[in-house]
């Protein structure tokens, strides 16, 4: 494998949603079936973005979402099967820490099933105190909204 060729980028305007959904069908169970829009929608409402490539192809993806001072969480970190063991999904995931929105955050959160013992390494320590999640909102439907109206807010 040359490393020559392969390069990082927190560009999110340079991935092709159509490689991130092939990547993601073939290296994330967790991840299989998602649609091209709703990736768009991910990566347009994530910070830092940052994918690998070999050349022109996606080997590596990795987002997070984060307030940029209390709370970040990362998301769908994934290497190609066929580039793994050789050092890059740590350094995909250090270049998401060292990220400007991430790097100065007092707790980063994580999610895995399988991949324990690869962010132990990195330095991050399982959480039993963080044991709440909302896995569906459509039971939230039934709720009285009353007179509340949401604006969406342009950004400048």
């Amino acid at each position: 494998m040359k490393y020559s060729q392969i390069h990082f980028s927190d560009r999110s305007c340079e991935i092709d949603l159509y490689q991130l959904q092939e990547l993601l069908n073939l290296s994330a169970f967790w991840a299989k079936g998602r649609s091209i829009k709703d990736l768009g929608i991910a990566i347009a409402n994530s910070e830092p973005v940052i994918s690998v490539h070999d050349q022109e192809q996606l080997i590596g993806f990795a987002r997070a979402t984060s307030d940029g001072i209390y709370r970040a969480t990362i998301w769908d970190v994934v290497i190609h099967p066929d580039y793994r063991g050789n050092g890059l999904g740590i350094k995909l995931v250090e270049t998401v820490l060292i990220h400007p929105k991430v790097r100065l955050v007092e707790r980063v959160y994580l999610m895995t099933t399988n991949q324990k013992e690869f962010y132990e390494k990195i330095g991050f320590a399982v959480n039993n105190t963080t044991t709440m999640v909302l896995n569906n909102q459509s039971n939230l439907e039934s709720l009285p909204v009353g007179n509340i109206q949401f604006q969406e807010s342009i950004k400048a």
